[in-house]
Parts: structure tokens; C-alpha cells; sequence
């Protein structure tokens, strides 16, 4: 990390609950600087609850006001061989996982994007909201082969990648840098938020309700009105204020980074940006 380090106020909420059909929640979050995520504990498997929970509990442990690509990567595995281990001789409990954390370069700030499963990271800027984080699962690669549209790829879905849930080894970690710029707010959410909320409808809400601790109520609110069918969980968190490194505020600022040796969403060993390689 550099020694000139960016000036970044950070505010979050976050909201969960249950469902109108389930008898628990199987899904866990962390809201506190550095990171921020949304660990999804995956139903029809045993303890999928406690698999969440360690998730959390190994994010839990990168302290300090920055984190790095590294230290995500090192509480990702550890999680994972924890939760394998959970096994025994039953169904092998597992989650899917999705976060955000804030990192920095020569003095300006970004943020770290990451996530295994079908859980989500998305970025609302400037009245636009894009889904920055891809999806780890069978309705994803119908879409990336176009035989299906985004738009109508609904219904059942299979995990392609997760921690644990029987799935061996320690997951890829998909990983983006975005430059954090003021006003950045960031939805992390479980696909139980996800799968019953439009864009639109996320959009409308991000826009509308300034706290962000009261968006992400209001956000699982709306889930579970419009379905419940499954556990809702979403993390808010705004960028208030940022000031770079020599006393000079960020702007638009889209400059090439250096590329650490990370993982994005093809598996190639480096980290891009959204839309960085696209065909």
C-alpha cells in the first residue's frame, strides 16, 4: 500500500431477513470498512447458516482503513477449506459470496470488487446502475453463449462455483477495480434481492432514499412484498466524501492501473475494470 494515502469518509447500511417461505436465514453480511459483503448460505444443503457465518467471520478479520487484493484472497480461502471441513460424512454445507472492499493506488482510491457464486456487486453512478460482479452459474453461461437474453433468463438456477456445497478445492475469485469516485454508492445483495427486484425498481430506490441503512430496508422490503420466496440480504454503502492523496479532490478519474495479480471474471490471473475485454 502507498504512504500517500487518499482522505475517504465511508457511510453503509445493510438489512436482512428470512423470507415469507423459509423457517431461516440462511444468509450472513459484514458492513464495516474495509470490507463489505454479502455471504448467501446455500439451500438445500446442511448448515448452509454456519457457512455463511464463517464467510463473515474470516472477512471480519482484514482490519485497517485499506485492504488489498491479497488479504481477499487470503480470508476467501481460508473460509473455503473451513467450510469444507464442515462436511463430514453429510451434505457438504456452502455459500456463495459477493463484497466490495477499498483499496488504494499511488493515492487514489478504488474499489475492490470480488465474488464467488451467483450473489451480486452492483454500482450506482451518475443515475445509472450497472452489475459489476458476474454470476458463477448455469443461466450465466446460457447468456455469455446467447442463447438466452439477460432479461428473460428467469427460473431455476445451478451454482457453478461457491465455498464448499460439495464443489472441491478453493474457488476462483473473480476480482475488479473500479476508481472510487464521490457519490459512488454500492448495492451488495443476495440473488433472493436480485432475482425479484427490477434494475429499474433497485435504481429508483438507490436514487430515492438517501440512508443508506434505510435503502437496504427498503430494498428487502420490496423482495419480499414482490416474492420471499428466499432469504433477502443487501448492503449499502456510499461514498461521502474523497479527498486524494496532496489535497486534491477526485474527479471522473478513469486512468490505467497497473494490473496485481488477481482473478477476473474469465480466469486469466488478471484484474481488469467492467468492461475491460469484452467482446
Amino acid at each position: 500500500m502507498g504512504s500517500s494515502l487518499p482522505c475517504l469518509e465511508l457511510r453503509a447500511g445493510a438489512a436482512t431477513d428470512p423470507g415469507r417461505f423459509r423457517d431461516h436465514n440462511e444468509d450472513s453480511y459484514w458492513a464495516h470498512r474495509p470490507v463489505f459483503l454479502v455471504a448467501d448460505g446455500m439451500g438445500g444443503h446442511a448448515r448452509g447458516d454456519v457457512a455463511s457465518a464463517e464467510a463473515v467471520r474470516q472477512f471480519s478479520q482484514v482490519h485497517g482503513e485499506w485492504t488489498d487484493a491479497s488479504a481477499i484472497h487470503t480470508a476467501m480461502a481460508t473460509a473455503a477449506t473451513n467450510i469444507a471441513a464442515l462436511a463430514g460424512s453429510g451434505r457438504a454445507p456452502g455459500t456463495t459470496l459477493a463484497g466490495v472492499a477499498v483499496t488504494e493506488q499511488a493515492g487514489r482510491p478504488y474499489w475492490l470488487v470480488f465474488n464467488v457464486g451467483d450473489s451480486r456487486v452492483y454500482l450506482a453512478r451518475d443515475g445509472h446502475l450497472e452489475q459489476v460482479s458476474v454470476d458463477h452459474s448455469r443461466r450465466q453461461e446460457l447468456v455469455d453463449l446467447g442463447l438466452v437474453e439477460q432479461s428473460k433468463a428467469i427460473g431455476g438456477n445451478i451454482i457453478t462455483r461457491a465455498l464448499g456445497g460439495g464443489l472441491l478445492g478453493v474457488p476462483v475469485l473473480d476480482q475488479w477495480l473500479l476508481p472510487l469516485l464521490p457519490h459512488d454508492r454500492i448495492l451488495v445483495c443476495s440473488d433472493g434481492l436480485s432475482s425479484d427486484l427490477t434494475p429499474m425498481l433497485m435504481l429508483a430506490m438507490l436514487r430515492s432514499i438517501e440512508d443508506p441503512e434505510e435503502a437496504a430496508a427498503h430494498l428487502v422490503r420490496a423482495a419480499v412484498t414482490a416474492s420471499g420466496r428466499d432469504n433477502v440480504t443487501a448492503v449499502v454503502v456510499d461514498a461521502v466524501g474523497v479527498m486524494l492523496a496532496g489535497g486534491t479532490h477526485s474527479g471522473d478519474d478513469t486512468d490505467t492501473l497497473s494490473d496485481p495479480t488477481a482473478t477476473n471474471g474469465h480466469g486469466d490471473g488478471s484484474m481488469r475494470r467492467p468492461g475491460a475485454g469484452k467482446d
